[in-house]
């Protein structure tokens, strides 16, 4: 066989080959394509816009409560409700939202935040508060400050001007000053239906030696004195996530106690990757199950919607009336439950849904 032959040979080999080779490729690339192609005439979800969520508190409910306080109260959730969807309307961020509806409720003395905190055993006011934004995972809190107006405010400098999580007390304050932050006598939190309540409680521990309590069984100090605490949660026309929450504690606290509201991952929790989440209830309990960062961890790590998410940890992990937590998905599904005897919410989004929830007729 001549050299020439033999080359001949070879390159009709190779070639074939070749031909091969790229056939495979392209019968193989057609394939992906294919199993990539979206399921034809099947409608697409409608894609939000905004998607926000308050609460004014678990334990709170319609039957403790004239039809004229109820009334308030409604009207109350109602204007912060809209306060916020205006915000996310224009194109506002999630964070500016949650920040303005709870800075409406702690300047409203239906609730225990702001104006209208509960007393402690001393007859002071310390409030707790806390906000957190999806998208960096960013966040700021401050806990027991008796002289700020509004402490989510706080906490959304501590968050944004400073290199910390969370501030407490006299130094919390400090930094308020240094960031100009308006600042109160704290005589301006009192209200009478707080100061009642108190001298209520106060007459129930009377006989008592301490309301301290083991394990997870509560104290009369806690059963029924958290009712009040505010949150807020919203998704925004870019996709981002923002939690906010704020409180006076607990009716009659002592010794500087702190609950879950200004705790990240205990009772406020948002990441873009899953949802924002605010709760409130007995404080104890949503530390002891880092329920805000449990709620998150479930929808991002075991893909459950996030209303499954609320509804296990609030049946499965918290005891019968420990509380309610409202959440809003990456999606913006919202979702408001609570296992207590009421819980004053609100949800809206941009399908034009706008509810209050809280009904005494």
């Amino acid at each position: 066989m001549s050299r020439f032959t033999r080359f001949l040979q070879s390159t009709f080999q190779f070639s074939s080959i070749l031909f091969a080779t790229a056939g495979c490729a392209f019968i193989w690339s057609s394939s992906v394509s294919q199993s990539q192609e979206p399921a034809k005439n099947k409608p697409a979800a409608e894609k939000l816009n905004y998607a926000i969520a308050l609460h004014g508190g678990a334990g709170s409910a319609p039957s403790q409560f004239d039809d004229a306080a109820n009334e308030r109260r409604y009207k109350s959730l109602e204007k912060a409700l809209q306060i916020g969807v205006d915000i996310l309307k224009r194109g506002g961020t999630s964070l500016e939202a949650v920040e303005n509806v709870v800075v409406f409720l702690e300047n409203d003395p239906q609730f225990n935040a702001g104006v209208g905190a509960v007393f402690t055993a001393t007859g002071g006011h310390e409030l707790d508060a806390s906000i957190m934004n999806g998208k960096n995972l960013a966040c700021g809190s401050v806990a027991g400050v008796s002289h700020v107006k509004n402490p989510i405010i706080l906490a959304r400098l501590v968050m944004t001007k400073s290199s910390n999580v969370l501030l407490t007390g006299a130094g919390a304050e400090e930094f308020g000053k240094l960031m100009n932050v308006e600042m109160v006598d704290t005589k301006h939190f009192d209200t009478e239906a707080a100061r009642k309540a108190w001298g209520k409680k106060k007459e129930q521990e009377a006989n008592k030696q301490s309301s301290i309590f083991t394990g997870r069984q509560k104290s009369s100090e806690m059963v029924g004195s958290y009712q009040g605490t505010v949150g807020c949660v919203a998704f925004d026309s870019e996709g981002n996530l923002a939690a906010a929450t704020s409180t006076g504690g607990l009716t009659n606290k002592r010794f500087g106690r702190v609950g879950d509201s200004p705790i990240i991952g205990a009772g406020t929790y948002a990441d873009n990757e899953s949802c924002a989440v605010s709760c409130t209830g007995t404080g104890e309990e949503f530390i002891r199950f880092a329920v805000a960062h449990d709620v998150s961890a479930r929808v991002k790590y075991a893909g459950v919607d996030v209303e499954t998410a609320v509804r296990d940890v609030l049946t499965k992990r918290l005891q019968p009336d420990d509380g309610g937590i409202i959440a809003v998905s990456r999606t913006g599904q919202i979702t408001t439950q609570y296992s207590t005897e009421g819980m004053g919410s609100g949800a809206a989004d941009s399908t034009g849904r706008f509810e209050i929830n809280w009904k005494w007729k």
